[in-house]
C-alpha cells in the first residue's frame, strides 16, 4: 500500500496546563472532513499567535513514530490512539526523511503545500507527563510537519497521498531539522535555506542567528512558563 491517511483527527481548544489553553487533544472522526484555507472543520487551537492559521493549517505526523516513541518509552495511554500528537492527519508511508518543504500534496479533494516542520514545545512535555517530552520529539526529528491549504475540499481517513509536485527535492525536512537543531551554527548553510520559501517566523529566526553569531535559548519554548 502506498502513502495514506489513516485517520484524520480534531479537537477543541480547552483550559490546559499553566493557564494555557490548548487543541492538543485530537481525536479521530469519520467520514469526509471539510478543509479550508484556516485548517479542519471542527479542529481549534489554543494559541493563536503560535498555532494554527494559514502557514499552520494541517498538522501531519506518522504513525511509524508511534513504534519508535514505543521502543523509547514503553506502554503508554497516551500512544494507543491517533492524536497523540495534535496531530490532524495519521499517516503511515511518509516521514520527515522522505517529505521535502514546498512539497504538495493531494489528499482526498484537498491539495496541501509543506509549509515547515513542528517545533515541539513544552506542552507535550504535559500532554505525555514527561518533563522533557518536547526536547525528545526534537533531537528525534520527529516532529511533523505542517500545511497551507492550496485547495479546499474535504478529505477522509483511507485517503491517498499522492505527491503532486516537489520543487526542493534537496530540502528534506529531515535536512531543515538537522540545520535547525544543530547546536553549532552553520551560517553558510543558513545562507542557503534563508532563499527557501520558509514561513516570516522561520526566516526571522535563521536571520537572527546569523545576525547573533549564536543559537537561540531553546528552554522558553521546550520547557515553558514556570508550573
Amino acid at each position: 500500500m502506498g502513502a495514506a491517511v489513516l485517520a484524520v483527527c480534531t479537537g477543541a481548544a480547552v483550559p490546559f496546563a499553566r493557564g494555557s489553553h490548548s487543541g492538543v487533544h485530537k481525536t479521530p472522526v469519520q467520514g469526509r472532513v471539510r478543509v479550508t484555507a484556516q485548517g479542519l472543520q471542527g479542529d481549534a487551537q489554543g494559541d493563536l499567535r503560535l498555532h494554527g492559521g494559514v502557514e499552520k493549517a494541517v498538522h501531519h505526523y506518522p504513525q511509524e513514530h508511534y513504534a519508535a516513541w514505543r521502543a523509547e518509552l514503553g506502554a503508554h495511554a497516551t500512544l494507543e490512539a491517533p492524536g497523540a500528537f495534535g496531530e490532524n492527519l495519521h499517516s503511515q508511508g511518509v516521514n520527515e526523511a522522505t517529505v521535502c518543504l514546498g512539497d504538495q500534496w493531494r489528499v482526498g479533494d484537498v491539495l496541501l503545500e509543506v509549509t515547515q516542520a513542528r517545533q515541539p514545545c513544552w506542552k507535550l512535555n504535559e500532554r505525555f507527563g514527561l518533563p522533557d517530552m518536547a526536547l525528545r520529539v526534537q533531537q528525534s526529528h520527529r516532529t511533523g510537519w505542517y500545511y497551507r491549504v492550496l485547495e479546499e475540499g474535504d478529505l477522509w481517513a483511507g485517503a491517498a497521498l499522492v505527491l503532486q509536485a516537489r520543487p526542493f527535492p534537496e530540502w528534506t525536512l529531515e535536512r531543515l531539522l538537522d540545520l535547525l537543531y544543530r547546536p553549532v551554527l552553520d551560517c553558510a548553510q543558513l545562507q542557503v535555506a534563508l532563499a527557501l520559501p520558509l514561513p516570516a517566523s522561520w526566516q526571522r529566526l535563521l536571520q537572527r542567528r546569523i545576525d547573533n553569531g549564536a543559537v537561540e535559548d531553546w528552554a522558553p519554548r521546550l520547557d515553558g512558563p514556570p508550573a
